[in-house]
């Protein structure tokens, strides 16, 4: 083991802790620094309704949903894949299983017992954390500058990685501040971008009233800028402000995209996705005089209150609510958004730095010894567990080369 820190990883997050752990697997001890007072707070997050680690549908799937960047990051998936992924788990003494959605998670559920045990390890590894440290970027002798609680320092490494994550959540440490002191160094970064962000509608003051209601089970279709139909079931949330959730956020890249060109976008809600228009159509007819509306859907197609209100939000009152009228609305209920919720509040970003920046192994072409991994970089991806494995991948990867770049220092210098 080499005891004098040759590298730094500056970020706390999955992609940093990645990355620290292949340096110091190699014998490098690593000096980690974190802007909070503790490492992996957003993985924490993450992790309070069941850690989603991962996805175990075959790899021609689980690739595309990367879309754009699925080139560019498919060798670093390939390396570090699903499942080697749960490999990894399984080596930190943390078990794993598939969910019911294909879905991969830790057998306790939580993110707390697996990121104790990786820092364990990472500790006994030789890695030295240092939190409450914010990197303020490069000084012009190529040291890197930190505020500490006690003021600031200056730093020079070898290599350094920088994890420093998007520019959501802020209060759990990603700022995006690195996008001002990167570009001061000729660094070419894409902006910033909410990704797996919710979208604004609006909505009546009664289906505000409902915010927080699930929608389900539903269906969602949209057709995006290149013309392609999709159409998948899951659920969403109705907020106070508009939609967001898991079935949004399988579409915020394409709506985020729609917005941006054209101002607006609209997509649409198949309510009774187990029964078809003309069985709809069969049963509205059948509906007496007598009962209203509302009631008729309640019992007899089992609408709950949010699917009613939805129908009502957008019933056209001057189109007569014939049967085949309100079997179509059912199967085809059409929702307008007219904005997105802001990037902090988003679970992702996209945009960063860009890939024709970096060498494959992720180091910065403008910055010798300078690795990028995680959210910093310029791809995006649903949720799903997409996110956490590219990070994973990507951290891995920085780290791998920043191995390679440390151990070829080390030849030119005997």
């Amino acid at each position: 083991m080499n005891n004098q820190p040759m590298a730094a990883v500056i970020g706390g997050g999955p992609a940093g802790l990645m990355a620290a752990e292949q340096l110091t697997q190699a014998g490098f001890a690593v000096d980690l620094y974190d802007a909070m007072p503790s490492v992996g707070r957003k993985f924490l997050l993450a992790g309070i309704g069941g850690l989603n680690l991962t996805h175990s549908e075959d790899f021609a799937s689980f690739i595309a949903r990367y879309a754009e960047r699925a080139t560019e990051l498919e060798p670093y998936l390939q390396a570090f894949s699903p499942e080697a992924l749960r490999q990894w788990c399984n080596d930190l003494g943390v078990e794993t299983f598939i969910g019911s959605s294909g879905r991969i998670f830790p057998k306790e559920m939580k993110a707390a017992p697996l990121l104790r045990a990786w820092l364990s390890r990472l500790k006994t590894q030789g890695l030295n954390l240092y939190p409450r440290h914010r990197c303020l970027g490069l000084s012009p002798t190529q040291e890197w500058l930190f505020q500490t609680p006690t003021g600031l320092i200056a730093k020079q490494y070898p290599v350094t990685v920088l994890a420093l994550g998007g520019a959501s959540w802020k209060k759990l440490g990603s700022d995006g501040a690195w996008v001002d002191w990167l570009g001061k160094q000729q660094i070419p970064i894409n902006p910033l971008r909410p990704a797996n962000n919710g979208f604004l509608c609006a909505w009546s003051d009664y289906l505000k009233s409902l915010a927080g209601s699930p929608v389900k089970p539903v269906s969602l279709s949209f057709t995006d800028l290149a013309g392609n139909l999709e159409t998948r079931q899951g659920e969403f949330i109705i907020t106070e402000q508009g939609v967001e959730g898991s079935l949004i956020y399988a579409f915020a890249a394409r709506l985020r995209d729609c917005l941006e060109q054209r101002g607006s976008a609209s997509f649409y809600l198949d309510l009774c996705p187990h029964q078809t228009q003309v069985q709809l159509a069969g049963i509205l007819a059948k509906r007496s005089s007598k009962k209203t509306l509302g009631s008729f859907l309640k019992t007899q197609l089992k609408l709950d209150t949010i699917k009613t209100a939805l129908v009502f939000e957008k019933l056209d009152r001057t189109q007569a609510p014939t049967a085949d009228y309100l079997a179509q609305l059912l199967k085809n209920l059409p929702i307008s958004i007219s904005g997105i919720t802001p990037l902090d509040e988003a679970i992702s970003t996209a945009g960063g730095i860009e890939f024709a920046a970096l060498t494959p192994d992720l180091m910065l072409k403008g910055l010798a010894g300078v690795f990028c991994a995680g959210e910093m970089l310029d791809w995006e991806a649903p949720t799903g567990g997409y996110l956490l494995t590219a990070c994973l991948a990507t951290g891995k990867q920085a780290g791998l080369g920043a191995v390679r770049y440390l151990q070829n220092l080390g030849a030119t210098q005997k």
